[in-house]
């Protein structure tokens, strides 16, 4: 999937000199969480979000540093955080140059620049104008859509054993003597872990088989050292009952 087919269209955009209270209540109103910011031509300029309306003197939050540290930042630092803290204009608070996508960009790039720059939306643009904006909700919306797909007519129990031992046996985190039964799209792994998060990885590969109701976890967990030997909670859970 790419960006074009799950960006938000309509994009709220302010100017500059924008005034903080106002950016404020357009989110508020708007339910939005962050604003493009574009010049009198259209241009994308820069992004204000929640984020920049965290550390302000309005509300008594704005940043506390020791001298020691004032010292080692400098006094530039010193006034760009006032600048941010206490400016009254969106310009003055707003993350310029903001990394920005195309309409052909793909959802792990997408994903990828969220993480490495440490955002939560990015504008999509077709030149130097906006045309859209992918968000953290924008990315849920697709995982939420991709659940309602038509099912897999090849999903039986058959499939669903090969679908599972295959993207198994691909992972080092395998467990020894993997064996998987299907019964009614109701699935019984057991073999021998030796790292317990092996046991979550295991169910989740199951569990993103198309046709698995329920995946039931008999896998035993063996401590190379010493030997010793745990069955899977599921299974001590039902010796206690029994």
């Amino acid at each position: 999937m790419r960006a074009h087919q799950i960006m938000t269209r309509s994009v709220i955009s302010v100017a500059p000199d924008t005034s903080i209270v106002e950016a404020a209540n357009i989110m508020l109103k708007r339910h939005v969480s962050g604003l493009t910011v574009v010049d009198d031509a259209g241009k994308l300029i820069g992004v204000v979000s929640e984020g920049d309306f965290i550390r302000r003197s309005e509300i008594g939050t704005g940043r506390k540093r020791g001298r020691w540290l004032r010292f080692i930042l400098g006094p530039g630092k010193s006034a760009s955080d006032f600048v941010h803290e206490h400016g009254r204009k969106v310009s003055e608070v707003m993350t310029a140059s903001p990394v920005t996508i195309t309409e052909d960009t793909a959802l792990a790039e997408i994903v990828d620049l969220m993480e490495r720059n440490n955002v939560k939306r990015l504008p999509v643009v077709r030149g130097d104008k906006v045309v859209g904006i992918v968000s953290r909700a924008n990315l849920l919306q697709a995982v939420a859509g991709l659940a309602r797909e038509v099912p897999d007519p090849t999903a039986d129990d058959d499939h669903i054993r090969s679908r599972i031992i295959d993207t198994m046996e691909k992972n080092d985190w395998c467990p020894f003597g993997l064996n998987v039964i299907v019964r009614d799209g109701i699935v019984h792994l057991s073999g021998v872990i030796t790292e317990e998060r092996s046991r979550q990885a295991a169910v989740v590969v199951a569990e993103n088989v198309e046709g698995v109701k329920k995946v039931h976890d008999h896998l035993c967990w063996v401590d190379t050292m010493s030997g010793i030997y745990l069955n899977s909670p599921e299974d001590d859970d039902l010796a206690k009952a029994s």
